[in-house]
């Protein structure tokens, strides 16, 4: 946890911007333990959207599709959503999902490896939301940059690992050690990456935020 749960709990009082079926989701997911974005960070993807106005949004990891519904509820007329998923089980809930909330035409579901279909895709994403297996992240980083234009946005999720990522490798569970590894890479990249500026916030499990300047 990376602010305290009193906070969070306060914030997330004040959030009357999630549909009925949007909670429903969360609530089922929350019960099958299906990892989905935290209600603040959801919260954020929908002003940020808001705010970019993107016609086309490029999501990986749909999961069951909550965190690509909260988003398209700020979606401009004619914006569209691309979400990326090869779990089977997952694809099924997220199709039935977006059908109950009638986003089928809005929303566009490819089944399969991430690492696969994005060398197929030509873009340009105005926005991609990145929050697949996080060991993934720096592989998936030279494709994502090919499909943003400049003055895209790149926001990726869970940066901060419910906290481990600060702590020193040998503090941390043998078997989170290379994400762990991988992660500080990647946001290092991030940072230091000369067409990117980037910011790095603490909400939810970590969000980082990336523009394509050039």
């Amino acid at each position: 946890m990376v602010v305290d749960e009193r906070t969070i709990c306060y914030l997330n009082s004040l959030d009357e911007g999630e549909s009925l079926l949007c909670r429903e989701i969360a609530a089922k997911a929350s019960e099958d333990r299906v990892p989905i974005v935290r209600r603040e960070t959801a919260a954020f993807l929908t002003t940020m959207v808001a705010l970019r106005r993107p016609r086309e949004v490029l999501e990986i990891g749909t999961a069951v599709g909550y965190s690509a519904l909260r988003m398209c509820e700020a979606l401009p007329a004619g914006g569209k959503l691309t979400t990326i998923e090869k779990y089977d089980r997952y694809i099924r809930e997220a199709k039935a999902n977006f059908k109950r909330g009638e986003r089928e035409r809005d929303i566009r579901l490819l089944e399969g490896d991430a690492a696969d279909i994005l060398k197929t895709l030509a873009g340009p994403y105005d926005l991609i939301f990145l929050d697949a297996a996080k060991g993934q992240y720096l592989s998936f980083l030279r494709e994502l940059l090919r499909l943003l234009p400049v003055g895209g946005v790149l926001i990726s999720d869970n940066i901060l690992q419910d906290g481990e990522l600060i702590e020193s490798r040998f503090a941390v569970p043998r078997r989170n050690r290379t994400i762990h590894a991988r992660m500080r890479e990647y946001l290092y990249e991030l940072k230091h990456n000369e067409a990117l500026a980037t910011s790095l916030l603490p909400l939810g499990d970590g969000v980082s935020v990336s523009v394509k300047i050039k």
